[in-house]
Order: C-alpha cells, then sequence, then structure tokens
C-alpha cells in the first residue's frame, strides 16, 4: 500500500509541536517544528523530502536505492528523497519522528517521550 503525504502530514501533526507551513514560492507545503524544517512533499506527489544524517542517509541509499536516493538541494546535508509507492509505512514513520527528535527542542523530544 502506497504512504501518502497526507498520512505522513498527519503523523507530523500529531508530534508536540508538529505543523504544516505552505511556502508560497516553493509551490508546496513543508513539515516543520518550532519554525525549522524536516519534511517536504506535497498531496498528490509521488515523492517527499525527510531530513536525516549523513550517516543515516549513506545506509538507506545503500540498502534501498529502489526506495530512498539523494534530495534536491538540502541532499548535501543527508536530507533523502522517498518514493512513496515503495516504503512501508511503518519505516518511513520511523524515520520521520528520527528527522521530528534531530529538528525539535530537546523540552518537546522529552513530552513525547514521557509514556502517556
Amino acid at each position: 500500500m502506497t504512504v501518502t503525504y497526507e498520512q505522513v502530514r498527519d503523523w507530523v501533526l500529531a508530534l508536540p509541536g508538529g505543523e504544516e507551513v505552505m511556502v508560497a514560492e516553493w509551490g508546496h507545503p513543508t513539515l516543520r517544528v518550532n519554525g525549522k524544517m524536516f519534511a517536504a512533499g506535497s498531496p498528490g506527489s509521488p515523492t517527499m523530502s525527510v531530513k536525516a544524517s549523513k550517516e543515516e542517509q549513506a545506509a538507506l541509499l545503500a540498502a534501498r536505492p529502489d526506495t530512498f536516493s539523494i534530495a534536491a538541494y538540502t541532499g548535501r546535508f543527508g536530507w533523502v528523497r522517498v518514493e512513496l509507492s515503495t516504503v512501508d509505512a511503518d519505516e518511513l514513520h520511523e524515520l520521520v519522528v528520527e528527522a521530528w527528535r534531530r529538528t525539535a527542542p530537546k523540552k518537546l523530544v522529552k513530552l513525547y517521550d514521557i509514556p502517556s
């Protein structure tokens, strides 16, 4: 089953401080925490970009070149482009949460880690 941008957006909006911000100049929304972008895509698009470390980027590309590639513009910082039709929802969810953790203020991460 193909993961959609809308699913990813819902995951992000459920995270503390997660928000969708439209960037008119780019023509698509970005997913952010505390004003800082950690993912981008658009409704109906077959791909999206997610923030990763350079090490994680290299591992993802080596393991799944059909699913992950270097993201345009931000790839030099570790970002990956994800083919939504070939990624497992749990795998992408984990990648998005890790991108959020890498970007969010420590107190929001702590809030997320407190068991309900």
